[in-house]
């Protein structure tokens, strides 16, 4: 904890995990967080579109310093694709583009869904939406897809581990095929562009009418806050370190050589991989070690009082 004086409130510090409503960007939860708890420094480890509800994991105060080893992390989603009708940007809130005729969408069979879905998993080759937050030319995609210019993205190399068909609701009347799915996958991975690829393979079209995410890496969105208050619930940061990268316990000698930049000499077998939390003595988050050589080095030091 952080040492205070009498009468001064201890800055809060921690992970905090939200259930984002839909209709808000994740920096309007970030806004909200900053003002019911009074301090500036918040920020979020993955960005969820506006639409999309479910987890988001916010760094409060010194913890802000942990999202980098969050963001990348593996995640899970559960969405809604609809085939038969595609979106300027691929999920419901663009503008229709196309749309497949009533006979199209009905000869699409199960077997062409589970080929679709099936050539979408494991290591992909996806281009990502034209309006995802990706920067071209130091500009955000969405920002010049609004502002009605190309966007050309190259395609990137994600993971899609489980790519799941919990249901198939066909609407002959709206001439469309709601796929209920999971998805586990890696970061970076857009279900838009899921989405929509599945729709192509079955040509018909297709894209995202609802999308949760439920999981980041250790962390599940069940029990996470739905509201952001002066109470929001805060994980420790040495907890939330030893989770995600496991945890080298060091003494109270060698928790003050890493904060004092030196290195711990021929500790590196001491951690199983190549970087690591180190905890001191009273289960206070010292900062990130990372293996140099035999040695391991600090990347990553919270202030000392946050110990």
């Amino acid at each position: 904890m952080s040492v205070s004086t009498p009468g001064e409130r201890s800055a809060p510090r921690g992970i905090a995990l939200v259930d984002k409503p839909g209709g808000m960007t994740s920096h309007d939860v970030v806004v909200r967080a900053r003002r019911a708890l009074d301090i500036r420094k918040i920020g979020h480890a993955g960005t969820l579109d506006p639409m999309a509800t479910g987890l988001l994991v916010l760094g409060v105060g010194s913890a802000t310093r942990l999202l980098t080893f969050i963001v990348g992390l593996d995640k899970t989603y559960e969405a809604t694709i609809r085939l038969g009708v595609s979106t300027d940007s691929d999920d419901a809130d663009g503008v229709e583009t196309a749309r497949a005729s009533a006979d199209e969408v009905a000869a699409v069979t199960e077997q062409a869904i589970a080929t679709g879905v099936a050539t979408l998993t494991g290591r992909i080759s996806q281009v990502p939406s034209r309006v995802s937050a990706i920067k071209v030319g130091g500009k955000r995609a969405y920002d010049l897809a609004r502002a009605g210019q190309d966007v050309e993205l190259a395609p990137r190399e994600v993971t899609v581990s489980r790519f799941a068909v919990a249901r198939v609701r066909r609407d002959a009347d709206a001439g469309t095929i709601d796929l209920d799915v999971s998805v586990d996958c890696s970061s970076g991975t857009y279900i838009r562009a899921l989405a929509r690829d599945l729709g192509a393979h079955a040509g018909v079209g297709g894209h995202l009418t609802a999308l949760r995410r439920t999981r980041i890496g250790p962390f599940e969105v069940a029990g996470a806050a739905t509201d952001v208050t002066a109470d929001l619930p805060l994980l420790d940061e040495a907890d939330v370190a030893r989770r995600v990268l496991g945890a080298l316990e060091v003494s109270s000698d060698e928790a003050r050589d890493l904060r004092h930049g030196k290195r711990l000499l021929g500790a590196a077998e001491r951690i199983p991989g190549p970087i690591s939390a180190a905890i001191d003595p009273a289960g206070r988050l010292v900062g990130i070690v990372q293996r140099r050589g035999s040695d391991l080095k600090s990347v990553m030091n919270l202030p000392e009082e946050a110990g």
